[in-house]
């Protein structure tokens, strides 16, 4: 299976806002006062199409689908985490923990996608474990291996550990399982997502391993890792807050390999991180401080990646 893939979808947000319903364990949201909710939308708009143009301009296949005013989806804009798209031409629907989340699920999207010539056989529909507050939020809660069959979830409210495995059984991937905290006002919390902490490239990982508390949890995620002969490339907390582990790995022209990132994670970076990771791919970012603010998401959540054949 490939790691990486060309094409992208990503929903450009109509009324973006710091959504109440998933800020109570996103502890990456703020409430911006001084602006109106307009001026917020406005932004994350610019900062969404200056994002779509560069990914465009290094030849990524960026699938824009507008987003709607009816039903409210102030988090719309993070399509990875209520479906994914697998090479077998397979879609996954999850169960979102935010109610007013589980609103993002449209099937004119899927359409679409037909319509500009890709592929689709089946649709996994994890959705009604919602009805037993059991949730599993896509490619944020879930971090893929796909050229080696495994994947990587730090459990939380939004990631279950039973619909986990499921899911593993039923795409055949094999479950690495840790849980990963932050300090939130001197105590540890579980981190909601686990694309915020770690980045699994082809020849790459990036991870904060000073997250993963459980030392033999740690160890194992590591090793797991330096199995597979990723150079491993540790972040910092800090860089984390940053959304330093919020990459993603893609193929560009010439199926060049990129990294993408936001602005802020790009900085947060040392010269010898920079160095180490500049040596697997060139890394990509743009201004993502509103989205960030706000949304408590970065450049990895805005991309849902489109592995279906294509007809």
């Amino acid at each position: 299976m490939n790691q990486t893939t060309n094409s992208i979808l990503m929903i450009r947000p109509v009324a973006f806002r710091m959504n109440e319903q998933t800020a109570v364990n996103n502890y990456y949201q703020k409430v911006m006062d001084n602006l109106t909710p307009a001026s917020v939308n406005a932004k994350a708009q610019e900062e969404f199409d200056t994002f779509v143009q560069k990914l465009k301009m290094i030849g990524l296949n960026v699938v824009v689908i507008e987003d709607t005013l009816s039903p409210d989806t102030p988090d719309s804009i993070f399509p990875n985490n209520w479906i994914s798209f697998h090479e077998n031409g397979d879609v996954v629907l999850y169960p979102m923990f935010a109610e007013n989340r589980r609103l993002e699920r449209r099937e004119d999207i899927l359409d679409t996608l037909e319509e500009k010539g890709f592929v689709i056989n089946e649709i996994m529909d994890y959705t009604s474990a919602e009805e037993d507050d059991v949730f599993l939020e896509g490619t944020g809660s879930i971090v893929l291996d796909r050229a080696n069959g495994k994947a990587y979830c730090a459990l939380s409210p939004r990631a279950d550990e039973e619909l986990f495995i499921e899911f593993c059984e039923d795409f055949e991937f094999t479950p690495v399982i840790f849980e990963a905290f932050q300090t939130v006002n001197g105590e540890r919390k579980h981190i909601y997502h686990t694309n915020v902490i770690m980045c699994v490239g082809e020849s790459f990982a990036v991870i904060c391993a000073d997250c993963i508390d459980d030392k033999k949890e740690r160890k194992m995620v590591l090793d797991s890792l330096k199995g597979d002969e990723k150079e491993v490339i540790l972040i910092t907390e800090d860089q984390v807050n940053n959304f330093a582990g919020n990459m993603l790995e893609v193929k560009g022209n010439d199926d060049r390999r990129y990294l993408i990132m936001s602005a802020s994670a790009h900085q947060s970076l040392t010269k010898k991180q920079i160095a180490q990771l500049e040596e697997h791919v060139t890394i990509v970012s743009s201004s993502l401080d509103t989205v960030e603010a706000c949304g408590g998401g970065s450049a990895r959540c805005m991309m849902a990646e489109i592995f279906l054949p294509k007809a």
